[in-house]
């Protein structure tokens, strides 16, 4: 039995150690793709011309935010005769009457349209699909509701798709209230390093990169050609952009253009997020890897990008395998002698860690803070997100192994709280949040008391080798633990 517990912690270690060599490989590459952005951005040159855009604002149940979006969206500044608002309202609350008093209260000039579906179906993809239909732009651009687009977000991003080969452009995402609280400044910490180093080195390495479902630009052509918005997984968005890029379609990732959007700062509402994202990525991972690996016109080294970039969220489960085994792990090297050199030699993966410090402090050290600011905060954050991604391995591992293994499950969305950057902001009165107490939280309550005997155990063995690795297993399983429940009730049910 020991054996086979050895072995499986061997292959998650491996898995782990691969990924961040990958993840290590953007971060050379997205030294090139710094060192080309001053000239990709000279070599676009500004429109003369404005080209048809349809704006498309999918919606499903935002009283909180429908309006500021709305806003923010006719601010634009885009001639309005080339400009389309496609406003698709699923809704079945207040949203629809909200978002209708509002377009009455316009004064007219604008092209903005309220959509309503016979149904539901197909969810977001389902909306988005619609909408392309009677869409009269040669462009498409997607705004969530939790996005705030600057106004001129259209004029910087248009003239990247002067090239007919780019079938879509991404911006990177900024934050609105990224120090509201732990939960936010770990989000943005982490989506710091999407939108730079992964982005912008998969960019760079001329690999797979993917749409992330708001503040981007496609070419109607390219979402056409690519088989259209499908809604056999939960994350549409990444499936799009991979039969897409499948096509021959060139994407391009703008890190200059910045889009603000709202982080979840409620645990419930970020779990959904994060089930979501997880569990669509494994779908895609079915749907498409074959497909990737399976072209010859495409390279080896995109085809290995594209199966950790696919398969990312699949971290989650290795975690996890390493985690509940690693107490066993220390009980087998103590009274199993036999087996030290194994243990000697997984030593090596120990490196794994300062390879992904390196990935998170190059995107950190693209931010204008003196060295030692920025140190004493990477310092402060890096364990502090690696010991909450870890409490967040369980809950994210299951909506993997559901999706790997061809679970269905509903769309549900992320509630919007329309937060400022400001911690006196509250989301307690919000309708949307309902309380959930899963047995994945109490799973999480019970791998809190696990991990403190992991704890204990290291002091009767007197071997700290493991300690700091069982600590923060400990500290991110109970800040999980004690947000989800303390949130939950203090949602007004």
């Amino acid at each position: 039995m020991e054996v086979i517990a050895i072995i499986i912690y061997g292959l998650a270690l491996l898995f782990v150690f691969i990924y961040s060599l990958v993840q290590l490989q953007l971060v050379f590459n997205y030294k090139t793709y710094k060192r080309n952005l001053e000239e990709r951005i000279n070599s676009v040159t500004k429109e003369k011309s404005f080209p048809m855009v349809t704006l498309q604002l999918p919606l499903f149940n935002e009283r909180y935010v429908a309006e500021r979006l709305i806003d923010a969206v006719l601010a634009l500044d885009y001639p309005k005769d080339k400009l389309e608002i496609q406003i698709l309202d699923d809704s079945t609350d207040d949203t629809t009457a909200i978002i209708q008093k509002k377009l009455n209260a316009l004064e007219g000039g604008s092209n903005i349209k309220l959509i309503r579906r016979p149904n539901r179906e197909g969810f977001k993809a389902g909306a988005l699909a619609y909408g392309l239909d009677i869409a009269e732009g040669e462009f498409i651009a997607i705004f969530d509701a939790d996005f705030i687009p600057k106004a001129d977000f259209l004029k910087k991003m248009i003239p990247n798709l002067q090239n007919a080969e780019i079938g879509m452009v991404q911006s990177r995402w900024e934050h609105l209230n990224e120090n509201h609280s732990v939960l936010t400044k770990m989000q943005a910490f982490a989506l710091d390093a999407h939108f730079s180093i992964e982005q912008g080195g998969r960019n760079a390495g001329n690999h797979f990169i993917n749409f992330n479902g708001t503040a981007g630009v496609w070419r109607k052509q390219a979402i056409i050609d690519g088989g259209g918005w499908q809604s056999d997984t939960l994350t549409e968005d990444l499936d799009l952009s991979y039969r897409a890029q499948l096509k021959g379609w060139k994407f391009l990732f703008v890190e200059e253009v910045g889009a603000p959007a709202e982080l979840p700062a409620e645990m419930n509402a970020l779990k959904n997020q994060q089930f979501r994202w997880n569990k669509g990525a494994a779908e895609c991972t079915r749907k498409n890897l074959k497909k990737v690996l399976k072209d010859a016109t495409i390279s080896f080294p995109t085809k290995v990008n594209a199966v950790f970039h696919l398969m990312n969220s699949a971290v989650f489960i290795c975690i996890v395998i390493l985690a509940v085994l690693s107490l066993p792990m220390l009980i087998i090297k103590h009274e199993y002698v036999q087996y030290n050199l194994l243990f000697k030699v997984a030593s090596v993966f120990l490196i794994t860690l300062p390879i992904l410090a390196l990935f998170y402090w190059y995107s950190e050290s693209r931010k204008e803070d003196r060295f030692w600011k920025r140190l004493g905060t990477f310092l402060y954050q890096f364990p502090t997100f690696l010991s909450i991604s870890m409490g967040m391995s369980l809950h994210n591992a299951v909506a993997v192994l559901e999706g790997y293994f061809g679970k269905k499950s509903a769309f549900i969305r992320t509630p919007k709280f329309n937060l400022l950057d400001s911690k006196k902001s509250s989301w307690t009165n919000n309708s949307y949040l309902k309380r959930k107490i899963s047995w994945t939280s109490i799973a999480e309550v019970l791998l809190v008391f696990y991990f403190f005997g992991a704890i204990l155990l290291a002091f009767k063995y007197q071997d700290f080798a493991l300690l700091p690795f069982h600590l923060m297993l400990f500290l991110g399983f109970f800040t999980v633990s004690y947000y989800t429940i303390s949130h939950s009730l203090k949602i007004r049910a």
